[in-house]
Formats: structure tokens, C-alpha cells, sequence
């Protein structure tokens, strides 16, 4: 291991020379007390937070950290010391990266890449990553010797749906050999320098943080989470120098394997490093070193289908054809039949097609039948459409029901995409993802504007209205069983969501119809019901059943949850919560922040720290995430007293959920426009002026009980 343990030393010793001198420079030019952090984030310089406990927040701190980098770096010949250099490595690196932002508040902004990734990223990656529509993390390094063998690896994981973080020149060579970036389709350019890789580890090591509670200073459980729950692995291409081999040490201490396509002989380390010469091997070995499998679903359809594809923006000078609900009738609707009624696999388009023409009415009707398929999953299964339809390369989808827009790109047509590929995208999905209930289905599509209005409203809008009213008949109470869910288990083991019919799950995702389905579906799956059984507080929503159930299914992390109150034995969050709730004391009243504002709120937190109080499995009185349609339900904050509650949110959030919680608001206390009497950022952000705007407008939150 000489050879391979002297090039990680020579490696982190020149890391750890350069960050000791730039802090030294940047000390002598800005002085100690000057301040310094990254982006939107609550975790500081998160390596150094995390495996140290230290909140670097000037200058002046970096010094002693360039200290305990320099103490790992042992040089003496063993891999297990030699991975500890590579962790110095990234320390080296997060110090170099930090101080860019020390010079500039945007250090990026003419670069290809896109430098530091903040929380909010992190946090909406968490349900793609937990369901498994992002499988795995590829981090690409370096510089191809031959451009389209990069190019051809990155478009297989995109293809694969795996995320790819790029840093070197390999940049450039995928964007000239056609490969579609952005965060939104999951090609991520950070940066040239090599020291921008640590814009990729502090991901994993924010989501120990953010989803595994793992506490700041705990360095073992931090690699331990890394390895067992995030999962990544590293590509590099064409010739390594010495720091590429000390960042890679650091990243197999973290436990993400390195691939390279050199041969390495006899420095290989089984499990951790190994030589793939051959590119067409090399996405296949890094998935099986990561024990990442995929299933890849495949369809008759002349443009690629893959997760990566579904935050894909068609613009107007790149569209070809336009199905839009302003311009033309549109709807989607999928209904349960009798078995008679339904023939397998049939195929009807009824209208023009996309080379006749430019703008098309879209009437989306799937019919299917199945022994154990039931109304309520209808629109479990349409809402499915929204994702499906995205997934196609050079497809854009957005909205439901009769309110819908599709474009599709120059670049789908010219590929031969037509309107029967979308019916077949339909079937193929349907009978893959929902075999459990159905057994047969068949799809027709209107794309004539008359045909398409008379589906849409004599077939659509009725079936639209009798769920809508079987919805609004559904209560907690009209129920006798309510669901977990567990898929965030996968990277917060602590955590265990309880959905009601009146509580959806935190991350906006899963409704009681949701779980009910995917326990049909997968018995065996992470959703289970519960009994309603042995109420212990009505006020609260404490039972006897659920705490059972919540401790079986967090292995006994949680014992005691409420489903109503936010004071007394709150339910947990993994962390990818559309919005978390806490305490505003001055008030008497919750603030609620979504993920999306990155500015300060009446608490004096920003959503990074308030969601920081919170997350990974734990229970923190006061605080709460959850989804962004329980803020309107009947039951938020309902033992202590309910929406009522509520003194401010970002505007974003409180003008997408004013109908509703004006409804409720009505409904419960007879209070009109209560929206109008919720404060945003655009009234204030601070605490003293928030209680006397809402004094003018009399709020009914200064004639509640106290809180505490």
C-alpha cells in the first residue's frame, strides 16, 4: 500500500499547506472578526460542524480548524491512517471553498457550476431519494480522454435516474456531447477546481444532519451514516494527480467507493478502489459496489424515460406542441370498470396528432378493471400522470384533472414522439406499478377539441365532483383505521409519519387514499394501518393503538406521539418537510415557513434553523414540520386551538392556501378572510411589530390561552 498511502499523504499535505496559507491571507486582509459562512444553511462549514462540533462563523475560527486537519495527517503507512489524511482532505477543501465566499458572496456566478448546494436542495431531494426515484449519488471527477466516454456514462445514470454531481473538465466534454444539466434534471456541474467536491460530501454529510439526527461532533456516527444510508460512489476519468487521490480517500472514508479507469494494479482495494478500464463496464461496477439495483422499465417509445427527465422546462422557441386547459378542453380521468368493459392493451386516439397539428385539446381517459381494484384508487393512479408524462425526455407536464399543459420539444418530435406513445407510457406504467389491482386497462385520447369538451364534461367533471364530495365527507372521525409510513426510514430511521384522512403525511406526498393504496399494493410495505383503538385523549389525538404501533415501527426511538398538538408529544419529521411550524411567543401564536423562503421570520430563525430544531426521528415541543395542506385542516394545532394559532407565514405560502384556510376558518369560528389577518414578510419579520399588526387587526391569537 506504499504507493497508494505515500500519494494520499502528498495529497492532503498539499490540501492542508494551501488552506493554511489562504486563511493566513485572508486573516492579514479582512481581519479575525470578519464573517464567513456559506449559502442557506444552518450547519456553518457542515464537515467541520459535523465531525468536530465546531460553528465556524468567522475568520478567526478557521485557524485551529486548519490545526486538527494537519493532526490527521500521520503519514504513517497504513490505509486506516491514510483515509484519516483523506478526511483532512475534504477539511482542506471546505476551508478553500468557504473562503471563496469570504471574497464574494457569489463566487460561482461566471463559473459552470454551481458551488455550494443549500439545505432547501437538500431537504427536496429527500423524497426522491427515499421513494428511490434517485437510486443513487454519482460523483464524476476529472477529464475524459475520450469526451464520449463520459458523455455515454452520465447519460446512462441519467437514464438510470441517478443523480451526478460533475467537477473538472468533464463539465464542459458532457455539456458539448449533449448531456441535459441542472439541478432539476439531476446533472449537477459544482466546479473546476477539485477542491469543489466537497460541495458534493457536505450533501451526505447535511443529510446525516438534516434526516439521521446524527449530532455535531459525532464523527463515527457520521461515517457510519454515510455509508449505511447515503448512497454514493465516485467516477474518475483520465489522469489523477495526488490531491484527486486524497479526496478520494476521504471519500472512501465516508464509504462511497471509487472507480477509476486506470489501472491501478496491486494499490487496488477490493470494495473501496478498484480499476475499471473498460467505460462500458464502469456504470455497472460502481451500482454493484453500492449494491444499487435498478429496474429499468422498458417502452416502446423513441425518446428516453427516466426520473431525471421530470424537472425538464420546455420553453416557447423549443416547443413544438402545445396541449393547454387556457387554449383548449383538457382532462384526465381514470376509471374503475366491470371486467367485460375493458379490453387489455387497447389503443384509441381519437383527433389529430402532433404533426397535424401545432395546438391540441387533450383528453386523457384510462379505464381499468381488476379484482381488487377500487374507486379510491382512481386518483391515486391519475395523479400518477403527472409524473409519467414528465419522465419523457423532451415532455413538459403540469397541473391535474381538467387544468392541465403539455408541451413537447422540437427535439421529442423530430425523435418520432407522437400521441400514441403517451397512451402506451400509460399502460406500460400502470401495469407495472399498479399490477396488484389491476388486470387489464386500455386508453383513449382525445385530441379533437369537441370530443375532448364532451369527455371532459359530461364523463370528468362528474366523476371530479362524486370524489370531491366523497373527500369532504372524510374525517378522522368517519374512519377506523389510520396508516404509517416509513419510507424516509430509509434515511431517518427514528421517524414514523401517521396519516389520518385529515392529516396528510409531512412531505406533502402521501394522503390517507395514498397509503391505503400502497398498503394494498405492497401488505408487506411502508404503510401499514392501525387501529383506532384505546383513546387516551381526545384533545391531544393520544392512542393507545398508535403509540404501539409508532414504537414497533421506530423500533422503540419514539414511544409517545399526538396526532393533534404541537406542545405535548409532537409527531416527528425526517426532514423533508413542505413546511415546519414553531412557537411565536411574543404573539402567543405559530409562525409556519415553508422550505422554498430562505429569509428570517418573526422567530429570529430562518427555515434551515428552525427546521434544524427538529428532523432525523426526534420530538421537539414547539416545533413541527408537516405538509402544506394540513395548514387548512380542521385538525392543525387542534389542542391548542387550531388554526386560530397562525400569526404569520411567507406570502408565497399563505396566498396558495388562502381559499382553503379561509374555508376552515369560516367553517370552525364563523371568521371571515382570516388570511387577511395572517402577517407575511412583506408586513414585517420582527416579533414586537408582528404583535402590534396583529393588535390593529384584531387577531383572534391575543384572546387565547397562554401557550407555555
Amino acid at each position: 500500500m506504499s504507493v497508494l498511502t505515500d500519494l494520499i499523504y502528498s495529497g492532503s499535505g498539499a490540501v492542508a499547506g494551501l488552506a493554511e496559507s489562504a486563511v493566513n491571507d485572508a486573516i492579514a486582509k479582512h481581519g479575525a472578526d470578519k464573517k464567513i459562512a456559506f449559502p442557506d444553511t444552518a450547519y456553518y462549514f457542515p464537515t467541520i460542524y459535523a465531525a468536530t462540533g465546531v460553528k465556524v462563523s468567522t475568520l478567526g475560527d478557521l485557524p485551529a480548524c486548519v490545526g486538527v486537519l494537519k493532526s490527521l495527517i500521520t503519514n504513517e503507512p497504513n490505509l486506516d491512517s491514510a483515509l484519516n489524511a483523506g478526511l483532512a482532505t475534504a477539511v482542506g477543501a471546505e476551508i478553500l471553498e468557504g473562503l471563496k465566499y469570504a471574497e464574494s458572496s457569489n463566487p460561482y456566478e461566471n463559473e459552470s457550476g454551481i458551488g455550494f448546494v443549500p439545505d432547501p436542495v437538500i431537504r427536496s431531494l429527500g423524497v426522491p431519494l427515499v421513494t428511490g426515484d434517485i437510486p443513487g449519488v454519482a460523483v464524476v471527477i476529472g477529464k475524459a480522454d475520450d469526451p464520449a466516454d463520459v458523455v455515454k456514462v452520465v447519460k446512462d445514470y441519467q437514464s438510470k435516474g441517478i443523480m451526478s454531481f460533475l467537477v473538472g473538465d468533464c463539465i464542459e466534454q458532457c455539456a458539448e456531447g449533449g448531456v441535459k444539466m441542472g439541478l432539476e434534471l439531476r446533472v449537477i456541474p459544482l466546479g473546476h477546481d477539485v477542491t469543489s467536491v466537497i460541495h458534493v460530501v457536505t450533501v451526505a454529510i447535511r443529510a446525516a444532519l438534516i434526516f439521521g439526527n446524527v449530532q455535531p461532533g459525532d464523527l463515527a456516527g457520521l461515517l457510519k451514516y454515510t455509508k449505511e444510508r447515503v448512497p454514493a460512489f465516485v467516477n474518475t476519468f483520465g489522469a489523477i494527480d495526488s490531491v484527486v487521490v486524497s479526496a478520494g480517500a476521504g471519500a472512501i472514508a465516508l464509504g462511497f467507493p471509487v472507480v477509476v479507469d486506470m489501472d491501478l494494479g496491486t494499490n487496488q482495494v477490493p470494495g473501496a478502489l478498484e480499476s475499471v478500464c473498460d467505460h462500458a463496464e464502469t456504470v455497472k461496477k460502481s451500482l454493484e459496489l453500492r449494491e444499487i439495483k435498478i429496474k429499468v422499465t422498458e417502452l416502446p417509445i423513441p425518446v428516453a424515460f427516466a426520473a431525471a427527465f421530470e424537472g425538464e422546462i420546455i420553453r416557447r422557441p423549443d416547443m413544438h406542441n402545445e396541449c393547454y386547459s387556457n387554449k383548449n378542453p383538457t382532462a384526465e380521468l381514470v376509471l374503475m370498470r366491470e371486467p367485460d368493459e375493458v379490453e387489455d392493451h387497447k389503443i384509441t386516439i381519437v383527433g389529430p396528432d402532433f404533426d397535424e397539428c401545432k395546438e391540441l385539446a387533450l383528453g386523457t381517459f384510462v379505464e381499468v378493471t381488476g379484482k381488487k381494484m377500487q374507486a379510491d384508487f382512481e386518483a391515486v393512479i391519475e395523479r400518477k400522470f403527472h409524473a409519467w408524462f414528465n419522465y419523457m425526455e423532451g415532455v413538459m407536464h403540469t397541473g391535474q384533472r381538467n387544468q392541465v399543459r403539455v408541451r413537447v420539444s422540437n427535439a421529442a418530435y423530430e425523435a418520432g414522439l407522437r400521441i400514441h406513445d403517451f397512451a402506451e407510457v400509460l399502460y406500460v406504467m400502470i401495469m407495472n406499478e399498479f399490477d396488484a389491482v389491476v388486470d387489464k386497462c386500455q386508453v383513449t385520447i382525445y385530441t379533437e377539441p369537441a370530443s375532448a369538451e364532451a369527455f371532459r364534461d359530461e364523463v370528468a367533471m362528474p366523476r371530479y365532483a362524486q370524489r370531491d364530495a366523497r373527500l369532504a365527507s372524510m374525517t378522522d372521525e368517519s374512519v377506523d383505521q389510520y396508516y404509517t409510513c416509513i419510507m424516509c426510514q430509509s434515511f431517518a430511521p427514528a421517524h414514523c409519519c401517521v396519516v389520518t384522512p385529515e392529516r396528510l403525511g409531512l412531505c406533502g406526498a402521501v394522503s390517507w387514499l395514498d397509503a391505503k393504496a400502497t398498503n394494498q399494493l405492497d401488505p408487506n410495505g411502508p404503510c401499514q394501518p392501525i387501529p383506532k383503538e384505546g383513546c387516551l385523549d381526545e384533545r391531544t389525538g393520544r392512542y393507545e393503538s398508535v403509540n404501539k404501533v409508532v414504537a414497533e415501527a421506530t423500533h422503540g426511538a419514539v414511544e409517545n406521539v399526538t396526532l393533534y398538538s404541537i406542545l405535548e408529544d409532537p409527531m416527528t419529521s425526517c426532514g423533508c418537510f413542505e413546511c415546519i411550524c414553531g412557537i411565536e411567543p411574543v404573539s402567543n401564536g405559530v409562525i409556519i415557513v415553508n422550505r422554498e423562503y430562505a429569509g428570517m421570520t418573526p422567530s429570529g430563525m430562518t427555515f434551515g434553523e428552525l427546521a434544524s430544531c427538529t428532523g432525523g426521528g426526534v420530538q421537539t415541543p414547539g416545533y413541527m414540520g408537516h405538509g402544506r395542506q394540513f395548514i387548512s385542516s380542521k385538525k392543525f394545532c387542534a389542542a391548542e386551538g387550531g388554526i386560530k394559532r397562525i400569526v404569520w407565514m411567507p406570502k408565497e405560502l399563505k396566498d396558495d392556501v388562502c381559499d382553503k384556510l379561509n374555508k376552515t376558518a369560516q367553517e370552525l369560528y364563523g371568521i371571515e378572510n382570516f388570511a387577511d389577518m395572517i402577517a407575511d414578510e412583506t408586513v414585517t419579520t420582527d416579533c414586537e411589530e408582528l404583535f402590534n399588526w396583529l393588535t390593529e387587526k384584531g387577531h383572534p391569537v391575543l384572546e387565547m390561552d397562554p401557550l407555555m
